[in-house]
């Protein structure tokens, strides 16, 4: 599935008027990949992710998926063609891990919900794939941050999406647990053909682990590639060098220059 940026301008409306927060962006995610969004506060990563999943409408510009305009695309359409993560927890602790990854089989089991074997099936296969089926009937509340976390991507995959998009996944996680969402997301790339995309701050996981990069800043727009040709470009470093810490090419990481 073909899914590109043309030509985009992204922002919202205020009591002040318009306010634009990237612009021209142009873009197309590599098919089967996993694709990582990387850019210092304020950049725009957040607007842009929320633009791309059709939260919010673009200002200028289009976003084009297997030929046709995003906006053209009815909302039942477009959770049958990406699914979405976000670092917000379910409102509903009291939910088990099985419920809630049920619920992604809703674009599929029409107004009432009803849920046919097959439907049970693609929630039982993703649990097993993502390794929670062990406490399906769990509560959410009884869960810790990285295995809710496995509980929503396992939502995302029992959606039967080619897309799925996340936003900082990682964010709430400790370092084990990181390394361990990003190496899943990885694989569900190469097991099952996933186009994934995700926004997040840690960039040495996303420098090692992503198929491709890209950067944003409001200063230079865009910028996309493979960890090693950023890496070998300087681009990594012309986003994120400043006077305490320097990006190092050969070893895709950060020098931090403590004071004396």
């Amino acid at each position: 599935m073909v899914f590109e940026l043309n030509d985009l301008t992204t922002g919202y409306a205020d009591k002040h008027g318009v306010k634009t927060i990237s612009s021209h962006l142009n873009a197309q995610l590599p098919q089967g990949k996993l694709t990582c969004m990387l850019g210092p506060n304020g950049a725009g990563k957040s607007t842009l992710l929320r633009t791309m999943a059709a939260f919010q409408p673009a200002l200028e510009g289009q976003i084009i998926i297997d030929g046709k305009p995003l906006a053209t695309y009815s909302m039942q359409e477009l959770a049958q063609k990406i699914s979405i993560v976000l670092t917000d927890s379910p409102k509903n602790m009291n939910m088990t891990v099985e419920e809630v990854v049920s619920l992604g089989r809703s674009p599929y089991t029409g107004f009432w919900g009803k849920m046919h074997d097959a439907d049970w099936k693609a929630v039982h296969d993703s649990l097993a794939l993502i390794g929670i089926e062990d406490f399906r009937h769990r509560r959410l509340s009884s869960l810790s941050d990285g295995e809710r976390q496995k509980v929503m991507i396992a939502k995302s995959i029992t959606q039967e999406t080619p897309l799925i998009f996340l936003d900082e996944p990682t964010a709430f996680l400790d370092y084990p647990s990181k390394v361990r969402t990003m190496l899943l997301l990885h694989r569900l790339t190469r097991e099952l053909g996933k186009t994934v995309f995700l926004s997040t701050h840690d960039m040495e996981h996303a420098l090692w682990i992503a198929d491709e990069i890209w950067l944003l800043d409001r200063e230079r727009g865009l910028t996309t590639g493979t960890p090693q040709q950023l890496s070998e470009s300087g681009q990594i470093g012309d986003y994120f060098d400043c006077k305490d810490m320097t990006y190092l090419p050969s070893e895709r990481r950060f020098a931090v220059t403590l004071p004396e």
